[in-house]
């Protein structure tokens, strides 16, 4: 007897009393890709600049053993975690964590610098994305970069900018897939300016700079990040929501919502509909904001499953592209990663399995009395018998199997570093 087929046999006949095929809604969930951030493996440290401490409001708490000291081990943690988690993903790189022996700059990366992780990407079957590294640099230790009133710190951004793109697009080329390149920057005041213009005109005018060149729009996909305050600029930010949103629209690249970049009684489950009004595309970076921008381990909370209903009862995720950022030094990093892209797939799996068409016609007909129950009543139907033969699907384990997997990769690998 399998429990998990027994389990799930169950399940699908209750979902199909409403109407709702938990096969097409694990075909589904199959096809979409998470973009799993590299910087849970090590810190946000990388590889140019070990020694560089970390500045742009950038904090990782926690000393657990077995962080990745290099490129190769941060790829054998990433095959590890890859192992547990189940469909076919993408992995998120940052410029430092180029691999090279070369002593450059981030003004001199180029995609020869990246051609390591291309090659295992492909023989991994993965996508990746990439993002400039505006923070952790001496050139950023003014807290501006990209609107720096130093025209020569400025400049060294802009061309680190250009650079990344390039890699972005080199990625898209080689590996089939579209790449995701995204601007943050980390500038502001700490305490009240006295001219929040300035900044943000020269924000626009690097960012015009930095977009000039027109790229291979199949190959990179260019996306704009904001932040509504951060450790070291609480009184001002100049690429503020308003900003990036404007900027995006206005010149047809994608928007970027982090959960952990606004205040902290608002939910970026509440702004994707309204974004996607006036973009074509959009970026999430999917955290856990436990006190404002925390970077907590993503849990299979309320707001990550809003997050999950909005991208998929109107289809909307089609259009979206999921990343996660986290990074937590406290537990063992490879579980940290394994339990938050599954919690993104198990939210979107729940959203999947609703009788979405059902409730939509309530909610038109003004039942607000049946739109209730039935969200209500959702929340105890047996998912969780879905996603365990998601993951056996997949020859993932599933239930708890998967931790005996990491205690063992701890044993044997993380505890001898």
């Amino acid at each position: 007897m399998n429990r998990v087929t027994d389990a799930y046999s169950i399940a699908k006949e209750r979902y199909a009393a409403l109407g709702v095929d938990t096969d097409k809604a694990m075909e589904r969930l199959g096809q979409i890709k998470i973009s799993i951030h590299c910087w849970q493996g090590d810190d946000v440290i990388g590889f140019l600049f070990k020694d560089q401490e970390l500045t742009g409001g950038i904090q990782a708490t926690g000393n657990y053993p077995g962080a990745a000291h290099t490129p190769a081990q941060l790829r054998q943690d990433l095959e590890e975690a890859l192992r547990l988690i189940p469909g076919k993903h993408k992995i998120n790189l940052h410029s430092t964590y180029a691999d090279t022996d070369e002593k450059i700059d981030l003004d001199q990366i180029e995609p020869k610098h990246f051609a390591s992780w291309v090659d295992w990407a492909k023989k991994n079957g993965l996508g990746l994305d990439f993002n400039p590294t505006c923070f952790s640099h001496p050139k950023s230790e003014s807290g501006f970069t990209l609107s720096s009133a130093d025209e020569s710190i400025r400049g060294f951004w802009v061309e680190h900018c250009k650079r990344a793109r390039k890699i972005g697009e080199y990625f898209g080329k080689e590996l089939g897939q579209k790449c995701v390149t995204n601007i943050w920057v980390p500038d502001g005041y700490k305490d009240i300016p006295v001219d929040r213009l300035a900044p943000r005109m020269r924000l626009k005018k690097s960012l015009d700079e930095i977009l000039s060149e027109k790229l291979d729009p199949a190959c990179n996909l260019d996306a704009v990040e904001s932040k509504v305050f951060g450790i070291g600029s609480e009184s001002y930010v100049t690429g503020s929501h308003e900003f990036y949103l404007a900027y995006a629209v206005a010149n047809h690249i994608a928007y970027t919502l982090d959960a952990g970049h606004f205040h902290p009684t608002e939910y970026i489950s509440n702004k994707i509909s309204s974004v996607l009004m006036f973009t074509d595309e959009l970026l999430l970076h999917v955290s856990r904001p436990v006190r404002w921008d925390s970077d907590h381990v993503v849990i299979l909370d309320d707001e990550l499953q809003e997050i999950a209903n909005e991208l998929i009862r109107n289809d909307l995720y089609q259009r979206t592209h999921i990343g996660l950022d986290f990074f937590d030094a406290s537990i063992n990093r490879v579980a940290a990663w394994v339990i938050g892209v599954q919690n993104m797939q198990k939210a979107l799996l729940r959203a999947l399995l609703e009788p979405t068409a059902a409730m939509k016609q309530f909610e038109l007909d003004g039942d607000y009395t049946s739109r209730l129950a039935y969200m209500e009543q959702l929340k105890a139907m047996p998912w969780q018998a879905v996603w365990d033969y998601f993951c056996e699907k997949n020859n993932v384990p599933s239930g708890f199997a998967w931790l005996d997997e990491i205690r063992n990769y701890e044993k044997e690998v993380l505890s001898q570093r």
